[in-house]
């Protein structure tokens, strides 16, 4: 399946994917809202994981980096892993470089994995969780159709500070 508009490609992650993902994941401007930034060590790691082969029964991330056709250039990454095998339930999230956001691409690659999600991996519902306070996230995906479920207190630990998350989920649409 292609994951594509007329602007924009996601590729599952590959090796030459280092540079973005350790640009963003260790920025504290970038992580402010997430979580605490990582070590290169950490990073490392973390991007390890998210790397094929993946298998729909796995648990771990299913990461695609955000591409501008024209230009080539990585604008961020999206990413997906299984969090209820049974009930065929994903956690979707996101980040955008700060040079890319507020000009569609996080609206038009979310629009690409919901697609993705739902009909190639036939998944239920899609659930993400973002900070009360990162507007830009809570009205990309509201923006998307998803819907704000809960808000979760001292949900994660930032700075040493609990920070509150919202919860949102979009079921598979029904014809």
């Amino acid at each position: 399946m292609q994951l594509s508009d007329d602007s924009i490609e996601l590729l599952p992650f590959k090796e030459s994917d280092f540079e973005l993902f350790l640009e963003i994941i260790t920025c504290p401007q970038m992580m402010e809202h997430v979580y605490d930034p990582l070590t290169y060590d950490e990073a490392k790691f973390s991007f390890g994981e998210r790397l094929p082969p993946w298998k729909l029964e796995s648990d771990k991330w299913r990461s695609f980096s955000i591409n501008e056709i024209k230009s080539g250039e990585k604008l961020g990454y999206i990413s997906l892993r299984i969090v209820n095998h049974n009930a065929k339930i994903a956690e979707v999230g996101f980040m955008i470089k700060a040079s890319a956001q507020g000009k569609g691409v996080g609206s038009k690659a979310l629009k690409l994995i919901k697609q993705y999600a739902f009909d190639a991996l036939m998944l239920n519902k899609l659930v993400a969780f973002c900070s009360v306070h990162n507007s830009g996230s809570f009205n990309l995906l509201e923006k998307e159709d998803f819907s704000r479920e809960r808000c979760l207190k001292q949900n994660t630990l930032i700075n040493n500070h609990y920070r509150d998350d919202y919860a949102y989920g979009l079921c598979k649409p029904t014809l």
